[in-house]
């Protein structure tokens, strides 16, 4: 069978093409005479339908319409997978450098520039046109490259450092912390507490002259400097270099920095970081802030810390009494305390002079001072030999202890606060009672151990004055606070004994008494009679009283004395037992212990209430005692005691919360107790010579573990306790067994009359 024209046998299989060079002209053949077949040689032929300008394009010689299309299409024409290399690619994304020169057309002409410039800056060794060593230096435009590529790091580097720094929130606690200062009644003096010698003063409250040495000695250019000194800077970080230590380069403001944000470390960083401080410091305080914080931070020896501690320390004046010469010394010890303290050597004496001198010549140059001011100043002003000191460790700390204690709650302070310091403490303690209560009791406790030296040893005194108005004037803590801290002024320790009845007979007369269970309440008078007989049984509306352990209680006079029918008054100014405790069980003991809180004591100081309560079981401090006299010499109002009258922190004052007068017992019955309490002491003193009216009387108690006196003497109470304790074993009290003295003679009682200044 012939092949039919127009297509291949399925047989057949395709032969291979071959390239050719040869190009067929118009004429020439290039297919079998099948008209199908191609020749060995492939020929690229030019079709007609192509116009002479049209582009040149490969293609198949004969490809029909249909074939195209699957080529394109990436198909092959019997249907095989498509030939992926023959996929039109995509176009590839522009550059975003392309993309920024298509923004910005001036942009390649500006890089191109810059390519040139940095081709001419880059070094090219050697030098063709240089001979020596010329051939491998840089050229000027190399150097100036590099210093200006340092300088804007450098510019760099200090902005984002500037930027960057933030001044701390919490100041170096010891720079801030300050001393308390406590003050007597008048205004003097009086103790100083904390480690820190410290008192923060108001910038105001400076003089003009001790401002003017300080900044001519320190930094006479520092309210126009911009907190730094560049020149200082640089000689500091060079000693820092070439030796490890820095010197010099402060302005005021750097040394600020140092005194309340760093350490005292000598190092480039820290030199790095207080430079940074202080210029961002400097925008964000004033000159006079600074200035201020600098004089009350800095150091000046002997203890102390800023001008006020310093005025004090050299020169035993505040800082507002300085004349301009004794400023210009203490300017000096800023450069150095320990080397211009004149009182160290002989030495330190000569650089002290020459140094004070020199500021006040500097000080008429910044024109601090004029020059004929300058010449009144010929003659050191020598400081004091030693710092004066405050009488601290006897009598005083158990002063200040009561002060900080009363302080810190009237005020609402922290613990952490207070500490910190810086509080002037006015107290109320009068300086002339303190003097005479201390000296009364030394001389009881020196007899005391004279007459009876083995008893003394655990011999104890506490005793306090407390005014009308709740001020407590004077107290006696003990011998010594640096031997012992416990305060016995302030000790709830032993039992009131007979002191206590005042309180029983107010609340007798302000609530009236019951006799029977459930009848109305009876008037009590000062000539309402009770049973004043020794051992006599304590009753109830029911009947007698029994104990828990099946015992009828009875009460006992001292001495085993019986009075018959006597009045409460009368009853009260001789010192009768009996009578007070029926009185207390028929007033109500719950009664009875109101009133006594009301006037003064304590609740913690009461115990069980039972009959031997209105004894005085309740064991209430020499201080609660007096305050709760001195209820009754107020016409019946009491104010809680209170040891400080007023605090100031560096000038400014600080709250307090006082304590306010209330109404106790009626002024009718503050008065009769009042007048029982005068019939007390004229009768048991009646060759006392007392100038004032006074009221007061002794107590005892039925263990004989303590002897107490109070009284009241020109609007004054003063309450004295007298009692044994051996501290090294127990607190128990133990017997006084005569070491107290007798009724008629008691050591209590010599003790108030020595305070108060009656014979």
């Amino acid at each position: 069978m012939g092949d039919d024209e127009g297509s291949l046998p399925s047989t057949t299989a395709a032969k291979p093409f071959r390239a050719s060079t040869t190009v067929s002209g118009e004429g020439d053949t290039a297919v079998s005479k099948a008209g199908r077949e191609p020749d060995e040689t492939m020929q690229l032929k030019v079709p007609d339908s192509v116009a002479a300008d049209e582009t040149m394009m490969l293609r198949v010689v004969g490809a029909t319409g249909n074939d195209k299309a699957d080529t394109a299409s990436g198909a092959a024409k019997d249907g095989s997978a498509p030939d992926r290399s023959r996929r039109r690619r995509r176009a590839p994304r522009p550059s975003p450098l392309s993309r920024l020169t298509a923004t910005a057309p001036g942009l390649p002409r500006l890089a191109a520039r810059i390519a040139a410039e940095a081709r001419r800056l880059r070094p090219r060794y050697p030098h063709a046109d240089r001979t020596g060593w010329r051939r491998w230096a840089p050229s000027w435009r190399q150097w100036l490259g590099a210093a200006a590529t340092l300088t804007g790091l450098i510019v760099v580097l200090l902005g984002s450092a500037y930027a960057a720094t933030d001044i701390p929130e919490n100041l170096n606690s010891y720079a801030t912390q300050q001393d308390n200062v406590y003050f007597w009644s008048d205004g003097t003096p009086m103790a100083r507490t904390g480690w820190v010698r410290r008192q923060a003063m108001p910038l105001k409250d400076i003089p003009e002259d001790v401002r003017g040495a300080v900044l001519a000695a320190e930094n006479a250019s520092f309210y126009s400097d911009p907190g730094i000194s560049f020149s200082g800077l640089t000689r500091a970080l060079w000693r820092t270099l070439g030796q490890g230590e820095t010197q010099g380069g402060s302005t005021i403001t750097q040394q600020y920095v140092k005194n309340v944000y760093l350490n005292q470390d000598r190092s480039v960083g820290r030199k790095f970081t207080e430079a940074m401080l202080a210029l961002k410091l400097d925008n964000e305080m004033s000159k006079d802030d600074i200035l201020e914080g600098y004089l009350n931070t800095s150091w000046f020896g002997r203890g102390t810390y800023g001008i006020q501690r310093a005025a004090q320390a050299y020169y035993g004046k505040d800082v507002g009494e300085l004349d301009a010469g004794e400023a210009a010394f203490l300017a000096s010890l800023l450069k150095g305390a320990s080397l211009y303290d004149p009182s160290v050597s002989k030495a330190n004496h000569d650089r002290a002079v020459e140094r004070w001198s020199w500021i006040l010549d500097r000080m008429v140059d910044t024109g601090a001072l004029s020059k004929s001011e300058r010449a009144r100043y010929k003659d050191f002003p020598e400081p004091l030999k030693r710092a004066p000191g405050y009488d601290t460790g006897k009598q005083s700390d158990y002063l200040v202890e009561l002060a900080a204690q009363y302080a810190k709650k009237a005020a609402h302070l922290t613990a952490r606060e207070f500490d910190l310091g810086g509080y002037q403490i006015y107290t109320t303690f009068d300086r002339k009672q303190e003097t005479a209560l201390t000296d009364a009791v030394n001389t009881a406790r020196k007899k005391a151990r004279k007459d009876h030296p083995g008893k003394a040893k655990a011999l104890h005194f506490g005793a306090s004055s407390v005014a009308a108005d709740g001020r407590i004037l004077a107290v006696h803590g003990g011998p010594d606070h640096r031997e012992q801290g416990y305060n016995e002024s302030n000790a709830t320790t032993v039992p009131a004994g007979s002191a206590f009845q005042p309180f029983v007979y107010a609340a007798a007369l302000e609530n009236g008494v019951h006799t029977t269970r459930d009848g109305a309440a009876t008037e009590v008078t000062p000539q309402t009679l009770y049973d004043g007989d020794d051992g006599i049984a304590v009753r109830t509306p029911e009947g007698p009283y029994w104990d828990r352990g099946g015992k009828q209680v009875t009460s006992r006079n001292d001495g085993g004395k019986s009075y018959g029918r006597i009045g409460l008054g009368r009853a009260l100014a001789l010192s009768v037992n009996t009578p007070f405790m029926q009185l207390g069980m028929d007033t109500g003991l719950d009664t009875v212990r109101a009133t006594a809180q009301r006037a003064g004591l304590l609740p913690s100081s009461f115990g069980p209430q039972v009959p031997a309560m209105s004894l005085g079981s309740a064991t209430p401090s020499a201080i609660r005692m007096a305050s709760g006299y001195a209820t009754f010499a107020a016409a019946g109002k009491h104010v809680e005691p209170y040891s400080v009258a007023r605090i100031t922190r560096n000038g400014s004052a600080v709250e307090l919360t006082r304590p306010a007068s209330r109404r106790a017992v009626k002024a009718s019955v503050a008065e009769a107790v009042q007048s029982a309490l005068r019939d007390a002491f004229r009768a048991a003193r009646p060759g006392a010579a007392a100038t004032v009216p006074v009221a007061g009387k002794a107590g005892t108690t039925q263990d004989d573990t303590a002897a107490w006196y109070v009284g009241t003497a020109n609007s004054v109470s003063t309450a004295v306790v007298a009692y044994r304790i051996d501290l090294t074993k127990s607190l128990e009290p133990l017997p006084l067994d005569g070491i107290a003295g007798t009724p008629g003679d008691s050591v209590p009682y010599r003790i108030w009359s020595g305070a108060r200044g009656i014979g």
